[in-house]
């Protein structure tokens, strides 16, 4: 059944840790209901685009338990439990949903030490493969300590319920204030061809061996527009969103992309759009997006 390998994805493959994976991942934020919230309409649709990522050799897929909440854990386990060796889920924890939707942080100790067992219980896991701190709010990083927080899964990690630890939504300092306390394997932040706030976070990440996760607003590119994108997207016969892709996997080896969708056919869209070869010019005219 399984017509694709992990090294057969564009892009090749990152550790983290010691945990290899395929640059090209799978994001499960868009199997739950509107908004984030609920579960899908298409639960058996949610079910079979987890079991195509895995066939197409996806090795890295991210969630979290405040997705739904809980729900796309749980169909991460019903549609692939008992997880095969080379499969890695990376989650995150420090923020929850309120009856508004909303995202208010749940950083104390407390609140993240019951984040991290919901999470082993709706995966079906004795220990979490990777664990983000969540940061920030809905409008980005903002300053601030994490000694706290961090240190709160710090403990988590010597306790064996996490094999490794990193930060989402975090400015270049707190990712540096990461690092004092404890190794990590990943920053996941908001990045992409339009907005580079990270590119120099990026570049001294790559050096040290770990790994970027560029997320997006609702999983998506929405608002990249641009004249130069669409040029190039034009000229070369595919979409705007698989020139975006492949322009990440080209822009550092450490990026790795986790694009969402809740249908199958988009995901090998997804898929195939990130290993599109971009020569030097398409490069050149798209680096002028965001400077």
């Amino acid at each position: 059944m399984n017509t694709y390998s992990s090294s057969s994805l564009p892009g090749g493959t990152w550790n983290l840790g010691d945990l290899p994976v395929a640059r090209v991942g799978y994001g499960a934020m868009q199997l739950t209901g509107p908004g984030v919230m609920g579960p899908p309409a298409d639960r058996d649709g949610a079910i079979a685009v987890l079991r195509e990522a895995v066939d197409l050799g996806v090795t890295h897929i991210d969630t979290a338990g405040a997705y739904g909440p809980r729900v796309t854990n749980q169909l991460i386990r019903e549609a692939l439990h008992p997880y095969a060796v080379s499969l890695h889920v990376v989650t995150k924890v420090g923020a929850v949903r309120d009856q508004q939707g909303g995202w208010p942080p749940a950083r104390r100790p407390e609140e993240l030490r019951r984040a991290v067992h919901e999470n082993l219980d709706d995966l079906g896991l004795d220990s979490l493969d990777v664990v983000n701190l969540r940061l920030g709010n809905a409008l980005g990083p903002q300053p601030g300590s994490l000694t706290e927080p961090f240190g709160a899964l710090v403990e988590l990690q010597q306790q064996g319920l996490i094999r490794h630890l990193g930060v989402s939504n975090a400015t270049a300092e707190q990712v540096a204030e990461a690092q004092a306390i404890a190794p990590i394997v990943c920053v996941q932040n908001m990045y992409n061809l339009a907005y580079r706030q990270d590119d120099e976070l990026i570049d001294d990440l790559a050096a040290k061996g770990i790994a970027y996760v560029p997320f997006f607003p609702l999983g998506g590119f929405t608002p990249l527009q641009s004249t130069a994108l669409s040029a190039v997207a034009s000229r070369l016969g595919t979409t705007p969103m698989s020139v975006a892709l492949a322009w990440l996997l080209r822009r550092s080896p450490n990026i790795l992309l986790i694009p969402g969708t809740a249908s199958a056919a988009h995901l090998r869209e997804n898929v195939a759009g990130a290993g599109l070869p971009l020569a030097e010019a398409d490069l050149i005219e798209l680096d002028t997006i965001g400077r």
